[in-house]
C-alpha cells in the first residue's frame, strides 16, 4: 500500500513543486492544502502517514493546525517548515508534538532525507502498535516470548524434554531466561502439581550451600540449634533448579554427583540417608567443557548433568523477536508498577533493534522498567531509558530538558536518573540480590536499601 503524505503551505508553487518531486522519489501519494482549515477537512476524510506543514500561514497558522490534529492523533508524524531566524517557534512546535522541522529555503536532498526518516518513524510506530496487539496472541510460550525459528525450536525442545524424567542442563548467556526455561519444563511435566525450588548457587557461600541443599540435624555444628530440612527434601516429587551450577566447588560437585547416582541425600550430622524423588535442572553461562580441562569441574558430574542439553539463544541471535519481547515487558511491568499502559516510541524501538544487548533480555527489561518510571506521557522515549537521541536535527536538543529546570529540580532529576541507571545495572548484574549488590558497590546493605526505597526501585523487578 502506497504511503500518503499531506503537505500544507499557502504558497501554491511550493505545493506543486513538492508534489511533483516527492511522489516519484518517495513512492508515495501527496495531498496538498493551501491553509490549515483546508487541511483539517482533508484530514477528517483521509488517513495520512506523514504531514509536512508550514508554520507561518494566514488564518490558522501551523502551530494551531498542529495542536488540532494532535488532539485526535497524538502519534501522527508531523514535520514543520519555518523561515530562517524563527527557530524558537520550531522548537515550540516540537514541544507541542512535532517530530522534526526544516528551515526554508531548504536543500531538496536534505528535505528528502528528513522525509524518509519521518516516514520510517511512522512505519515503525504502526508496526509497534500492531505488535503490541499481537504479542499476547501466538508469540507467548509459558513466559517466553518470540516467534523466530530459534525460539520455536526452543519451545519444541522444552515440550519434548518436559515429558521425560531425565536431568537437564540449560546453557546460555546471562540474562537470556534460563530460569524461565526451567520453570517451563516443570510446568509442562507430570511434576507440575509439586514444588519448583530454585537456588542461585553463586550467591550462597560454599559452607552454607551444603546445609541449604541437604539440611542438617540439631547439633551438627555450632549454630545448629534445631533440625533443618534441605532444599532437596523441600523439592521432593518436584523439581530442583540449580542456577549457575558452574560456580560451585568440586566438594559440592562430588556430593551432588552422589545424589544423582544414588537418589538419596544425607543431612549434615545425620548417620542415615534419605531417599528423594527430585528432578534436577541445572543452568550455566559458562563453558563447562573448558572448566573440565582446567580441572575446576568434574567430568563425571558434567556427564550426569548433561543428559538432556538445552541451549537458550542470545537476544542478538533472534533480533526479530525484540518488538514482541519489548511490548510484552512493557505490559508486564506497567501492571506490576501500577502504571497506565505505555508504548515504546519508534525511535527507541529502532535503537532496541540495533543494540548489542550484552545483558540480553534482562538488560532490556531493566531499560524498560526505568523507561516506565521516568516517562511523563504515554510513550517511553530515548531519554527515559538513558539513551541519547543521535539525530541530526534539534530534536535531541529539545529533549535535553534539564536546562529549562531550576537548578535544584535539575539536580534531583539527574540524581534520579543516575540512581536508576546505576542501581538498575547493579541489580541486573546480581539478579536482584541486594546483599550481593551492596557488597559489589561498596555500600552497606541498609544504605543501598534506603536509596532503593527513596527512588522506588524494587529488587523483585530485576530477578530472572
Amino acid at each position: 500500500m502506497k504511503r500518503v503524505i499531506l503537505i500544507v503551505d499557502d504558497e501554491i508553487d511550493m505545493l506543486q513543486l513538492l508534489k511533483r518531486s516527492l511522489e516519484p522519489d518517495l513512492s508515495c501519494t501527496v495531498d496538498t492544502a493551501t491553509s490549515g482549515e483546508m487541511a483539517l477537512k482533508l484530514f477528517a476524510q483521509n488517513t495520512y502517514d506523514l504531514v509536512l506543514a508550514d508554520i507561518k500561514m494566514p488564518g490558522m497558522d501551523g502551530l494551531k493546525f498542529l495542536e488540532m490534529i494532535k488532539r485526535n492523533t497524538p502519534d501522527l508524524t508531523v514535520v514543520m517548515m519555518t523561515a530562517y531566524g524563527d527557530i524558537e517557534t520550531a522548537v515550540d512546535a516540537m514541544k507541542r508534538g512535532a517530530y522534526d522541522f526544516i528551515i526554508k529555503p531548504f536543500d531538496y536532498e536534505a528535505l528528502l532525507l528528513r522525509m524518509e526518516k519521518a516516514l520510517e518513524r511512522s512505519r515503525l510506530l504502526k508496526e509497534n502498535l500492531r505488535l503490541q496487539v499481537e504479542c499476547n496472541k501466538d508469540h507467548l510460550f509459558q513466559d517466553l516470548v518470540g516467534k523466530s525459528d530459534k525460539m520455536k525450536r526452543l519451545y519444541e525442545t522444552i515440550q519434548m524434554v518436559a515429558k521425560t524424567e531425565h536431568t537437564v542442563l540449560v546453557t546460555g548467556e546471562s540474562g537470556t531466561g534460563k530460569e524461565l526455561v526451567a520453570r517451563a519444563i516443570h510446568d509442562l511435566s507430570d511434576r507440575r502439581q509439586q514444588r519448583f525450588v530454585a537456588v542461585n548457587c553463586p550467591t550462597v557461600p560454599e559452607n552454607i550451600l551444603e546445609s541449604e541443599l541437604f539440611g542438617y540435624k540439631k547439633g551438627a555444628f555450632t549454630h545448629a540449634v534445631q533440625n533443618k530440612i534441605g532444599l532437596f527434601q523441600e523439592a521432593h516429587r518436584g523439581t530442583l533448579f540449580l542456577d549457575e551450577i558452574g560456580d560451585i566447588s568440586p566438594t559440592i560437585q562430588t556430593k551432588l554427583l552422589r545424589v544423582l547416582q544414588e537418589k538419596e541425600i544425607k543431612p549434615l550430622g545425620d548417620t542415615k540417608s534419605i531417599q528423594i524423588d527430585v528432578r534436577i535442572i541445572a543452568s550455566t553461562n559458562q563453558n563447562l567443557e573448558e572448566k573440565i580441562k582446567d580441572s575446576t569441574f568434574r567430568d563425571d558430574f558434567y556427564y550426569r548433568l548433561n543428559v538432556l542439553p538445552i541451549h537458550v539463544p542470545a537476544l542478538k541471535e533472534h533480533r526479530e523477536d525484540i518488538p514482541f519481547i519489548a511490548s510484552y515487558l512493557v505490559k508486564k511491568h506497567c501492571d506490576k508498577l501500577n502504571k497506565p499502559l505505555k508504548k515504546i516510541s519508534p525511535e527507541l524501538m529502532e535503537v532496541f533493534m540495533n543494540k548489542t544487548w550484552d545483558g540480553n533480555v534482562r538488560e532490556m527489561e531493566n531499560s524498560i522498567i526505568r523507561g516506565i518510571l521516568f516517562s511523563q506521557g504515554e510513550e517511553i522515549r530515548l531519554h527515559d531509558v538513558g539513551f541519547s537521541d543521535i539525530g541530526s536535527n534539534i530534536s535531541s536538543f529539545a529533549e535535553q530538558h534539564f536546562i529549562e529546570m531550576p537548578y535544584k529540580t535539575a539536580k534531583e532529576e539527574a540524581l534520579k536518573q543516575f540512581n536508576y541507571s546505576y542501581i538498575g545495572s547493579l541489580m541486573s548484574a546480581n539478579n536482584g540480590n541486594v546483599t550481593v549488590a551492596a557488597k559489589a558497590c561498596g555500600l552497606e546493605r541498609q544504605a543501598l536499601q534506603q536509596i532503593m526505597r527513596r527512588y522506588n526501585i524494587k529488587s523483585d523487578s530485576f530477578r530472572e
